[in-house]
């Protein structure tokens, strides 16, 4: 996503974004089917098999990202990362409200797969060596990049070389990317890295005068351009790039080739295009050019 995007995104409307924890989605998406299906037939002893059988698949994503994962007052998931989710269980054979959605902040990712209280994670969950050696990934789905908001009248942040002399303070998120990749930047991390569980919080510091900016993906800060207009600004160009992926058990080769194989088909079949325009294509239009499948 360009910033010569980024000016036009602050005027779009707020969007009517949600999700629940522990409860089943629905939407209209992508247009994923609303009607479960256990006759599909899957190999024996398969992931695929178990959750098709139970005709249910618990979900980790964020609830406080607008435009892929946002929890709201109707108690209904919503964003880009939920209509891909839909997709997977669609082509489970399970069907939009078996679907149990859990508040995954970038906090316990891991932990919730390692621990079996998700099936899978999809939560702009970056892919990297670190992460796969706990966890398995599928994907990329989508490539984001790392940028930073600032106030719409704070003209002295211009990019992440703007840390380097150590008066100002930035907020991430505990046991993020963005949050480590920042770090090279500033000259007292004890100093000017603040971090807290979610990203809301970052933007309510950034609000309040605590913090002089928020790093993070350049999508999920405009989806809080999109909730806050006028009040917020991208300064520079993302200066990372962060391909999303879906979190699953470790060694479930079979699983992550099946979801490999969802998003493959769904990148030609119209529902990815169909699903971010639903989505994270209400505030940018441009439909992203689906990554390559890093079949590891």
């Amino acid at each position: 996503m360009r910033i010569t995007r980024m000016a036009a995104l602050a005027a779009v409307a707020v969007l009517s974004l949600g999700g629940a924890a522990a409860c089943g989605g629905d939407d209209s998406g992508s247009g994923g089917g609303g009607g479960g299906d256990s006759t599909k037939n899957f190999e024996a002893g398969t992931t695929m098999e178990r959750l098709n059988k139970a005709q249910k698949i618990t979900v980790g994503t964020k609830h406080d990202q607008p435009l892929f994962g946002l929890k709201g007052l109707d108690g209904k998931p919503t964003g880009f990362d939920v209509e891909i989710a839909k997709i997977i269980a669609e082509e489970l054979g399970i069907p939009e409200d078996k679907i149990e959605w859990v508040e995954t902040p970038s906090t316990v990712r891991e932990q919730v797969i390692e621990q079996g209280k998700v099936d899978i994670v999809v939560a702009t969950y970056t892919i990297n060596d670190k992460r796969k050696q706990v966890i398995d990934f599928a994907g990329p789905y989508y490539v984001a990049g790392q940028t930073i908001l600032v106030k719409a009248s704070d003209n002295s942040i211009t990019g992440p070389d703007s840390f380097k002399d150590g008066t100002k303070k930035v907020c991430s998120v505990t046991n993020s990317t963005p949050a480590a990749n920042i770090e090279k930047y500033l000259k007292d991390k004890a100093t000017q890295l603040v971090l807290f569980d979610v990203y809301s919080k970052c933007v309510d510091a950034l609000k309040q005068g605590q913090v002089d900016a928020v790093t993070t993906d350049n999508v999920i800060l405009t989806g809080f351009m999109s909730t806050n207009e006028g009040q917020f600004k991208l300064a520079g160009d993302p200066f990372t790039e962060e391909p999303y992926g879906i979190g699953l058990k470790k060694g479930d080769d079979k699983f992550r080739a099946f979801i490999n194989d969802v998003l493959e088909k769904a990148f030609t079949d119209g529902r990815y295009e169909q699903a971010w325009k639903n989505t994270a294509g209400k505030v940018d239009p441009k439909v992203p050019t689906p990554p390559t499948i890093d079949r590891y």
